[in-house]
């Protein structure tokens, strides 16, 4: 499972909806599937979300030395 960000451009600004899907192999072809609508995201949320769902997690947050 992954998160897919969709943008969506309306009156010069842009709009970021996230969802959550799931490729299956469906009759030799792949098909995503969405589980879940997580709605909408602002643009500084979209490296979270994408760490939160990632097999390696990356580290967001560092110590200051």
């Amino acid at each position: 499972m992954f998160i897919k960000i969709l943008t969506k451009e309306y009156r010069g600004e842009k709009y970021y909806y996230a969802s959550l899907v799931e490729n299956k192999r469906i009759d030799c072809k792949v098909v995503q599937t969405v589980k879940a609508n997580l709605g909408a995201v602002t643009e500084e949320q979209i490296p979270y979300l994408k760490a939160a769902y990632a097999k390696k997690k990356p580290r967001l947050v560092y110590d200051e030395d």
